[in-house]
């Protein structure tokens, strides 16, 4: 089971994401911006609130986990 998830900003999610392979996609006049990120030979896509001061653990594993990442993966992003 992945290590315990802290809470984070809209903006420090984000900047996680791109760090980890994640790339921006598109926002044009809403509160999501559309992030992609390739994993086994497919593009998985998923919505990113863009503007919260925190975002839920519970938000950000199901984001992770939309864009396909593992529990490994998931690990190595929260020591």
């Amino acid at each position: 089971m992945p290590a315990r998830i802290k809470p984070l900003s809209s903006r420090e999610f984000r900047r996680l994401l791109e760090k980890n392979n994640a790339r921006f996609v598109r926002q044009k006049g809403t509160s999501h911006a559309i992030y992609e990120r390739r994993a086994s030979g497919m593009a998985h896509r998923a919505p990113v609130i863009a503007n919260a001061k925190e975002l839920s653990p519970k938000y950000i594993k199901l984001v992770l986990r939309q864009l396909g990442f593992t529990d490994i993966e998931i690990e190595e992003l929260f020591p």
